[in-house]
């Protein structure tokens, strides 16, 4: 079975636009911030495609635009600026930052009630300490869109052994959290790039959440019959017969004639990760107009 993150985004993102327009008939702000540094073409087009899903759903969008010779000192008065701002509901800081500049020091600026990307300290520190359900936080973004789409295709989670390949923070570490929590209660196993005898480990397991950046590392000898697999990982890759490069996933498509599920790459995770990002955004308003 194909699961289709293009299919479930264009769904959520309907639903979310008749919640905007509710908020919106009641007075209340939904607008997503973004700063951007520099003209880096992979982070100008990616934050084009947040605008163009705002547009979609309803939700007003707010750009901030800083030259690449930027100070730290600069970005964190347009963060400020954005927290004051009431016409935002919530930003994001596009990543990555020029050179020189302390990304860590640079996000704990963001108010965290602010987090679109639900990756500020304090959201994360809640979601570590929360175990028998999700915190009334912005939950991080793409291990949100893993689940979602997982649950969409009528997998449950409950008792599966689960494989994360990749520690990465935005999604190797988080969605451990997410998963083993009640409700959920899966097993998760992380593994990365020092962990041994990581295909064994791979061919145990129910669901397998490929996030490293390697292209197709995951062959279909690494899993066991009717396993899923969730492909998160991006790599540019140049195919030397098409002369140009390719963007590919860390699962190789030999391996879905093996599997019960998988979402592909692209048209899997990555619709789902921008479609939970307005989610958290709507959420986020509604939250404030409870307040």
């Amino acid at each position: 079975m194909r699961i289709s993150g293009t299919a479930l985004a264009h769904h959520i993102k309907a639903e979310l636009a008749e919640r905007v327009a509710e908020l919106n008939a009641r007075g209340v702000a939904c607008g997503l911030g973004t700063i951007l540094v520099g003209e880096d073409p992979g982070s100008l087009k990616y934050v084009e495609g947040k605008h163009k899903d705002c547009a979609e759903v309803g939700i007003e969008s707010i750009r901030v635009s800083l030259p690449q010779t930027a100070s730290q000192e600069e970005i964190i008065a347009a963060i400020e600026k954005l927290n004051a701002d009431p016409r935002c509901t919530g930003f994001i800081v596009q990543l990555p930052l020029p050179e020189g500049i302390d990304t860590l020091k640079v996000l704990e600026h963001i108010d965290p009630a602010k987090d679109a990307d639900g990756m500020h300290p304090m959201n994360l520190g809640k979601l570590v300490l929360h175990t028998q359900q999700l915190p009334a936080t912005p939950l991080p973004c793409t291990p949100r869109g893993v689940i979602e789409l997982v649950e969409s295709a009528g997998i449950d989670f409950e008792g599966k052994d689960v494989c994360v390949l990749g520690r990465g923070i935005t999604i190797g570490r988080t969605i451990g959290l997410m998963l083993s929590l009640k409700g959920k209660n899966a097993t998760v196993t992380t593994c990365h790039s020092h962990t041994r005898d990581i295909a064994e480990k791979i061919r145990r397991t129910d669901i397998v959440v490929a996030a490293m950046g390697s292209a197709h590392f995951v062959k279909p000898d690494m899993l066991k019959d009717g396993a899923v697999t969730v492909d998160v990982g991006v790599s540019r890759v140049y195919v030397e017969a098409e002369e140009r490069w390719r963007i590919r996933g860390d699962v190789d498509p030999a391996c879905y004639a093996k599997v019960s599920a998988y979402t592909p790459n692209p048209g899997g995770v990555g619709p789902m990760t921008r479609a939970m990002l307005l989610k958290n955004v709507v959420e986020m308003a509604q939250r404030s107009a409870r307040a």
